[in-house]
């Protein structure tokens, strides 16, 4: 039986690839954007988004300094919009399939705004923000749909995960992320021991 350690959503769960909310394989870059969860948060949620920055030009660092509070808002253009912005997710799953980790999580990350999802508001406040290196509509690479699976797995074995939904799924008509280059049906299909319901609707139909 694999050892086991405390704490966390949930109480004892299986040791070996987490030190408390930090999950071992990521590389770890702390961001300051993030907060405590509310007093009885069941973390049942993951919610996939999609970032690039500059939106489409992989590779570079600005998301990692966005995340980290360290961008510079006058590198490019774009940044102008954005200027001042703080976020954060819990993790950043590059195009080669490298995954970095931003907040505990079992803190609250700064990643999905004004949302609602399985009846519930705020879906910060229980949920863990998994970016996917990429932009709307474009397609994601075999690398990243394999580290997915990986991490999906292993943070089901920590947290009650009940749900996996898009940006766009909990916040409609306002984000449209990870957008239609997403093939959920990979995942899916990479999960086939989970609940249909677990997926957005129509992913198992």
């Amino acid at each position: 039986m694999a050892p086991l350690e405390s704490g966390g959503p949930g109480g004892c769960r299986p040791a070996g690839r987490w030190r408390g909310g930090w999950y071992l394989p990521a590389r770890a870059v702390p961001s300051p954007n993030h907060g405590p969860r509310p007093d009885g948060a069941a973390v049942d949620l993951l919610v996939l988004h999609s970032i690039s920055l500059p939106p489409g030009e992989y590779g570079g660092d600005g998301v990692e300094a966005l995340f980290t509070n360290t961008l510079d808002w006058d590198a490019h253009p774009y940044y102008a919009g954005i200027r001042g912005l703080e976020v954060s997710a819990h993790f950043f799953l590059r195009r080669d399939g490298t995954l970095l980790q931003f907040v505990d999580c079992d803190a609250r990350a700064w990643h999905a705004g004004v949302s609602a999802w399985r009846g519930r508001d705020r879906c910060n406040d229980d949920s863990i923000g998994i970016e996917l290196e990429g932009l709307e509509g474009d397609r994601f690479e075999p690398a990243q749909y394999r580290a997915l699976t990986a991490l999906c797995r292993d943070l089901a074995a920590r947290y009650p995960v009940a749900h996996v939904a898009g940006h766009s799924d909990i916040a409609p008509g306002r984000k449209f992320d990870p957008g239609p280059g997403f093939d959920w049906r990979r995942l899916r299909d990479g999960l086939l021991d989970w609940p249909p319901g677990r997926f957005p609707r129509g992913v198992a139909d």
